[in-house]
């Protein structure tokens, strides 16, 4: 492709205190053609005013207002009239390198892959960041089989939305899931099995921030719907790609070593732990034959068979703490 267009899509809700970073980061970016759409999902800060003001500075920006629905509604009214060649996403409350849209576009075009994945730095409000290298990264090109294998058995790629280009044809008729958390989960395998070739590059690009309003800040009984996402694809792949049976088992292990461990102690949440302990007693014996599946889950694997109430007294508060 010669200088495609490319669509960034940045759902806007309540990140009145970063939007201007993120926003900043986009129209700032080395490669300039680019149609930005700002989908402000209700928000009742001053996001909302923000995004009008930057389209009124900036051509290539396109707001939309709409009342709150959701990241996938936000993501998806913006899907609905995107004309781009190329599209990607940018949350409100993170930002991109300043080469990230050139680099990427550089790579899906030398590689002539569907999707084109980043490096993405996690960092708190107060952290330090270090800039990305100016080195170019080395490129990885996977075929599709390749990737989905990778982002299941959590090897390299991920299965987030963000820090990556796709083709905008991957998104024809497939849309983010409504009132669902881990929407990026839901649509990884449909996006993946429509590729062709997915591309890898070390250079960093995506800044992701995590703070206390985030969506996945808290437990909730929401979070649980990540089991739902992985046992229904599990049961899909059976029946129809057996082949990648032993890396969504893999993903699906570690969901489950992660909401037991996430659980708040009580009655409401005892359904949760039972469900966890009852996958991972299921899954475990074959996960752990499994020279893919990674050693954080091995280790798992192999502390689970101290029982439940061992397991739980001597990794849950640790875990926590972490996250």
């Amino acid at each position: 492709m010669s200088q495609p267009l490319v669509t960034v899509i940045v759902p806007v809700y309540q990140v009145e205190r970063y939007l201007t970073q993120c926003l900043h980061s986009i129209v700032s970016q080395t490669y300039d053609r680019l149609e930005i759409w700002l989908v402000d999902d209700g928000s009742t800060d001053g996001s909302a005013q923000l995004c009008d003001d930057w389209a009124a500075r900036d051509s290539r920006i396109h707001v939309i207002h709409k009342p709150n629905g959701g990241l996938s509604d936000a993501r998806n009214a913006a899907l609905d009239v995107m004309t781009g060649d190329l599209v990607m996403m940018v949350d409100g409350d993170d930002y991109v390198g300043g080469d990230c849209v050139e680099t990427l576009v550089r790579v899906i075009g030398d590689t002539d892959s569907d999707m084109a994945v980043g490096q993405w730095q996690m960092f708190r409000d107060g952290d330090s960041v270090a800039p990305p290298s100016s080195l170019p990264g080395q490129v990885k090109v996977f075929t599709r089989d390749q990737a989905i294998n990778k982002v299941f058995y959590q090897d390299t790629l991920t299965n987030s939305a963000c820090s990556r280009l796709f083709k905008a044809a991957l998104f024809s008729g497939l849309r983010f899931p409504l009132g669902m958390l881990y929407e990026d989960l839901a649509v990884a395998y449909p996006l993946l099995m429509r590729t062709r070739r997915v591309a890898y590059t070390h250079h960093q690009v995506y800044y992701y921030r995590q703070h206390p309003d985030s969506i996945t800040g808290h437990f909730t009984l929401q979070r649980t719907q990540v089991l739902d996402i992985l046992e229904r694809l599990e049961q899909q792949v059976e029946r129809e790609n057996p082949q990648f049976v032993p890396a969504v088992r893999s993903r699906l292990l570690s969901a489950y070593f992660n909401i037991m461990l996430l659980c708040p102690d009580g009655r409401e949440f005892a359904q949760v732990v039972d469900r966890c302990w009852d996958g991972i007693c299921r899954l475990r014996w074959g996960c752990l034959c499994d020279g893919n599946v990674r050693l954080k889950n091995r280790l798992g694997i192999l502390a689970s068979w101290m029982g439940k109430v061992s397991f739980l007294r001597t990794f849950k508060s640790k875990f926590v703490k972490k996250y």
